[in-house]
This record gives structure tokens, C-alpha cells and sequence, in this order.
């Protein structure tokens, strides 16, 4: 128990030095943009005089350190500063954006899980067979497919097409749950290429564990095969295939922001775009933070399902 709370100890002081890293970085790349808030809200013929009021009201004249370590100051608190260009809360922004994008990840993780695994386990129970060949030629071709094309494609049938489906969000605001036929196409898109990661995974992680001295130990000793199957070999193939799932939900809830906006959801991908073109740089910070924090709890929650599965398996730093 000691060293698991001295792996999870480092796993969080690495996560903490990794996000500062992220929030420095982000800062930089926002500070060396052409233009900031200023030449943003000026308008298209912006005059210098105008600009240099703005830049001053809002004190973007001040030393780029100084804002930087007085928006930091800020963040034990829960402070993530005042945007830039309407003066309302950073947090109101990430709270506003995350529930759209948290509705499209939990719909996404709840369908991913019993699709992924029940493909792997299907492929792998029928190894060399038609349906492995089959379940491995579509997850391939599936996956080599782009979000982007595939999105636009399942427009054109199901929406524009056959009118099935709305071939957009635009209309239904942030309650998406009130509107499901908006969500089928984002959801679908989403899955596609998870699903197909997923599958090849636990594919692997099943042919292994089943071809290990243990399960044929079991199989003598004439455990039934559902139990070895489930009880023995699938835990022992999940642990590559938990980490897969921290990395898709940590892309998931960070903002698939080419999903989000082919179909104009407002999520934190949507957020973002607009942050990053009106050179709104608390926003652009404050939403860093938060991916930052996602990634390191996720992989932190991952590896330690992994050294639960495979106590012996060597964790990534």
C-alpha cells in the first residue's frame, strides 16, 4: 500500500509540473499571436488611439509576467480570470461549454465500452476465422477514415439526403438531452474511430491471455470456458485497453473541437475556436488548465486500474 501511495504521490507531483508546463506554453504561443483583445474588439478599421484605450482599460499594456503571475495567484481559488473580451468569468465559459461536450463523452463512453470489448472478445474467441478477418478489415478501414470526411458523409446521407437527422446542433442551444436526434450523427462520429482502437486492443490482449500457461491450467482443471474467458483472461487483456479508454475520454471531454464544430455544438472545442480568434487569452488559460487536469486524473485513474489488473506490469511515468 506504501508504494502504491508513493507511485501516486510522484504520478500527481509529475501531473501538477506537466499542467504549469501546458498553462507556460499556452501563454506563450497566445502572447506571440499577432494582435490581442484589443485589435479583436476595435472593430475591422481599427484607429491606434482606440486600440491603445482598450489595450490600457483592460490592462494588456501591463508586462506580460506580471498577468501571468496575477492569473495564477488566482487559480487556488478557483479563479480563472476575466475574459478579455466580454468581462465575464472564465469559469462561466468552461461551465457553459462543458456540459454539451461532457453529454457527447458520456454517450460516446457508455456505447464505446460494450461495442469495443464485445468485438475484441468476438474477434479473438474466432481468431483466423471469417468473423476476426471481418471485425479486423472494418475496425482498419474504419479507423484510416478521418472524422472530418466521415462526418460530412453521414450529413449528406442521413441528413441532407434521406432527412432522417439534423444535419446540425444550431437551434437547440446547450440542452442537447431535450433534442437526441442532434446528437446521433456527433455520437456516431465519435465512436467510429474509438471503437475501432478499442477493438484491436482487447482483440490482442484476449488472443495473449488466452494462449497463457494459466488459462490452459484453468481449462485442465475444468473451469467452464465463460469463466475462463471472462473471469481470467479478460481482466489480464483490459490493461492496455484501460489506457486506451483514459486517452479517448480525455480526448473526448479536452473538446473534439472538428466534431464540435462540423456540427456547431457549443462545447469546449467551440469555446476555444472562439477564445482563440477574439485573442482571448484568460479563456484560452483557463480551458488549458482544465484539459490539463482531465489528462493527468485520467491517466493517473488509468495506470492504477492497470496495476490493479497486472500488478507486475510496469506503469508509464
Amino acid at each position: 500500500m506504501s508504494g502504491l501511495r508513493s507511485w501516486a504521490a510522484r504520478r500527481l507531483l509529475l501531473g501538477a509540473a506537466q499542467t504549469a508546463a501546458v498553462v507556460l506554453l499556452v501563454f506563450a504561443l497566445t502572447e506571440a499571436l499577432p494582435g490581442d483583445a484589443a485589435v479583436a474588439l476595435a472593430g475591422d478599421q481599427p484607429d491606434p488611439e482606440r486600440i491603445a484605450a482598450i489595450r490600457q482599460a483592460m490592462d494588456l499594456d501591463r508586462p506580460a509576467h506580471e498577468r501571468l503571475l496575477e492569473w495564477a495567484a488566482g487559480l487556488p481559488r478557483g479563479d480563472f480570470g476575466t475574459s478579455l473580451a466580454s468581462g465575464r468569468p472564465v469559469s462561466t465559459y468552461i461551465a457553459d461549454g462543458f456540459g454539451p461536450t461532457l453529454l457527447l463523452a458520456s454517450l460516446t463512453v457508455a456505447l464505446l465500452v460494450p461495442v469495443g470489448v464485445g468485438l475484441g472478445v468476438l474477434a479473438a474467441r474466432r481468431e483466423g476465422r471469417l468473423a476476426d478477418r471481418l471485425v479486423s478489415s472494418v475496425t482498419l478501414g474504419a479507423y484510416a477514415v478521418p472524422e472530418f470526411a466521415f462526418g460530412v458523409l453521414l450529413i449528406t446521407v442521413f441528413a441532407l439526403r434521406l432527412g432522417w437527422l439534423p444535419p446540425t446542433a444550431v437551434g437547440y442551444g446547450t440542452d442537447l438531452l431535450a433534442h437526441p436526434a442532434a446528437l446521433v450523427l456527433p455520437v456516431v462520429v465519435l465512436l467510429t474511430r474509438p471503437v475501432c482502437s478499442l477493438a484491436r486492443l482487447v482483440r490482442a490482449g484476449m488472443i495473449d491471455a488466452l494462449a497463457s500457461p494459466y488459462v490452459a491450467q484453468a481449462r485442465r482443471y475444468g473451469v467452464p470456458g465463460a469463466r475462463v474467458r471472462y473471469g481470467h483472461a479478460l481482466p489480464n487483456a483490459i490493461t492496455p485497453a484501460a489506457q486506451q479508454l483514459a486517452r479517448t475520454v480525455d480526448w473526448l471531454l479536452c473538446g473534439v473541437i472538428v466534431v464540435e464544430a462540423l456540427f456547431v455544438i457549443p462545447g469546449l472545442g467551440t469555446v476555444l475556436m472562439n477564445a482563440v480568434a477574439e485573442r482571448d487569452v484568460p479563456v484560452v488559460q483557463g480551458l488549458a488548465v482544465v484539459f490539463g487536469v482531465t489528462t493527468v486524473v485520467l491517466n493517473l485513474g488509468a495506470d492504477l486500474v492497470a496495476r490493479r489488473f497486472a500488478p507486475r506490469a510496469e506503469m508509464a511515468a
